[in-house]
Order: structure tokens, then C-alpha cells, then sequence
């Protein structure tokens, strides 16, 4: 066929509105071979699920990643940072192909979830996302275990993991991801400049990582509240609440490596036994060493007991 038939009929594929693949123009062979595996039974393929978690008045934005399988499944509530730009969902999907269910969630004041963003909303919110997920028939729609519940956090997720890991005892193991202990940094800032301008520059770090995404709330407003609560919301405040659980701590090069490396070490010096740190050479967000994150992340979650 020649280059001007091709275009002829190119345009009139187009015309037809078809989309034209020159080896469809071949005859197709009269036994095409075996026909592919049926699909799986509906009530046990991996899907999505939608929903909206309701805490404190306000409803949440949330999903749910479904494992394959009958279940009952394992399950990650997978906590984002401030404000939330690097959501992890890439270790949504590899976890849940691993046989986990994974709930992502915004927390009120957050990308679209209505009510007032604040460090306090934020526990609350996890407290509620975890009593949402232990309802009996939000577990059984899930086919997920809510005895096995696990919480990963990333940056300011993880300030949040340790403190609703900390508050629920039913909680047996969790993961930080760069943690960030937003309470210590501001008592730092404070003790260096004096309150009012450990404030102040506390406030400016916030608004430099962008508030866009945040409603109700003002970077002034956050940095006061991290300085108020600062005495039980450090991380070291906590050790004592989680040194029998069985934690991963994940660090990079972002700065954070110090502080998380001194909770890992507080609690192996508390008594626990079960604490996992790994190092990446990367940036806050991991952007070069997904797949490396990935692979630490699902040994640590196949290492728990079943």
C-alpha cells in the first residue's frame, strides 16, 4: 500500500470516527487460541471504595484501596503531611497488592474536607478514621481485619501517627516516614528566639510549605498551637505509651534523620525490641527512591505477626 492509500485511508477512519491499526487490516486467524481466565468472582477483586468519614460535625474525603481476596485483610490508614502535596498513593497500590486495604483520608480543613484545618483536628480526625474502619459493617463491606489495623505516616503524618498510635493501646504497630514532631521543632524555635519570635519564625516555615490547601486556619494560628501543646505532643512525651509496639522509622536526607534516630533510640532504651530504622539517601518526599521505599515498607508490613 503506498503512502498516499495510507492517508486516504487514514481520513476516511477518521471520518468514521475509528481508529485505524494497520495490522487490523489482516485477516484474523479462524482459531485465536484459548480464551483468557475468567475474571475474578466480583465480591473478591481488588477495588476502590469511596466514602466520606464523618468526625466531629464535619465529613471527611476519603478512599479505600481493596485488596483481592475474600479477606479478612490487613489494614494501613496511610496519613499525609502538611499540607499534603506527596500523598503516597504509589504505596497505596503496591500495599494493596500485597493484601492490604489502604485508607487515605483529608483531614477536616484539607483539600476539599470541609471544617477547620488544626494540628488538635488532625488527631481527632485519626481517632476517628480508626473507630470508622473498626465498625463492624464498614469491615465487613472492606473484607478487612479491624484488629490488625497499622498506621503509616508521612512529615507531619507521622507527628500524627505517633500521637493516635500513643492514644490507642489496640494499635500494635506503626511506621513514620520522615516524621516530623511539629511540637518539639516549634519548642526549639522558641527556646532559641523567645516566644514571640520562636513563633513568628515557626509560623513562617508553615507558610513557606504552602497553605492553600488548608482552611480555618492561619500560620500564626498553627504555630501557637504547636507551642501550647508542645509538653504532650514531643515525641519523647510518647515513649513511654508506645514502647511495646512494634515501630518502623524511616528517615532521609531532609533534615529530620537527627530527631527520628533519637525516638527510635528512646524507645529501644524504653525496652522495645521491635524497632526497625532504614535510611535512604533521597529528599523529604522520597522522589528518587520510590521503588527502594516501596520494598522497606512491604518487608517491615510481611515481617508482622499474622
Amino acid at each position: 500500500m503506498n503512502s498516499r492509500s495510507i492517508r486516504t485511508l487514514l481520513a476516511a477512519c477518521l471520518v468514521a470516527g475509528v481508529a485505524w491499526n494497520p495490522c487490523q487490516a489482516q485477516a484474523a486467524p479462524k482459531h485465536a487460541g484459548p480464551s483468557p481466565a475468567s475474571p475474578a468472582p466480583t465480591g473478591s477483586r481488588a477495588t476502590m471504595e469511596t466514602m466520606q468519614i464523618p468526625s466531629h460535625g464535619a465529613l471527611m474525603n476519603a478512599l479505600v484501596y481493596v485488596a483481592a481476596g475474600a479477606g479478612p485483610h490487613p489494614a494501613v490508614i496511610l496519613l499525609h503531611g502538611f499540607p499534603g502535596n506527596e500523598r503516597n498513593l504509589d504505596l497505596a497500590q503496591d500495599m494493596r497488592r500485597a493484601g492490604w486495604d489502604v485508607l487515605y483520608f483529608n483531614y477536616r480543613g484539607s483539600w476539599g474536607t470541609p471544617g477547620e484545618f488544626s494540628f488538635s483536628h488532625g488527631i481527632e480526625d485519626t481517632a476517628a478514621a480508626l473507630a470508622y474502619l473498626r465498625q463492624p459493617e464498614v469491615a465487613g463491606k472492606l473484607r478487612l481485619d479491624p484488629a490488625r489495623i497499622v498506621l503509616i505516616g508521612h512529615s507531619m503524618g507521622g507527628f500524627m501517627t505517633v500521637q493516635a498510635a500513643a492514644a490507642d493501646p489496640a494499635i500494635k504497630a506503626f511506621a513514620t516516614l520522615s516524621a516530623a514532631d511539629m511540637a518539639w521543632h516549634a519548642t526549639q524555635l522558641v527556646r532559641r528566639d523567645g516566644e514571640s519570635a520562636g513563633i513568628k519564625a515557626m509560623a513562617s516555615g508553615l507558610a513557606d510549605e504552602g497553605m492553600a490547601p488548608l482552611s480555618g486556619c492561619t500560620p500564626d494560628g498553627l504555630a501557637r498551637e504547636l507551642v501550647d501543646h508542645a509538653a504532650g505532643w514531643v515525641f519523647p512525651a510518647k515513649v513511654a505509651a508506645l514502647k511495646n509496639r512494634t515501630a518502623l522509622i524511616l528517615t532521609s536526607d531532609d533534615g529530620l534523620a537527627p530527631e527520628n534516630q533519637a525516638f527510635a533510640a528512646d524507645l529501644r532504651k524504653a525496652g522495645d525490641s521491635h524497632v526497625t530504622t532504614v535510611h535512604l539517601s533521597t529528599d523529604h518526599a522520597y522522589s528518587d527512591r520510590r521503588i527502594e521505599l516501596s520494598k522497606a515498607v512491604l518487608a517491615w508490613l510481611a515481617s508482622l505477626p499474622k
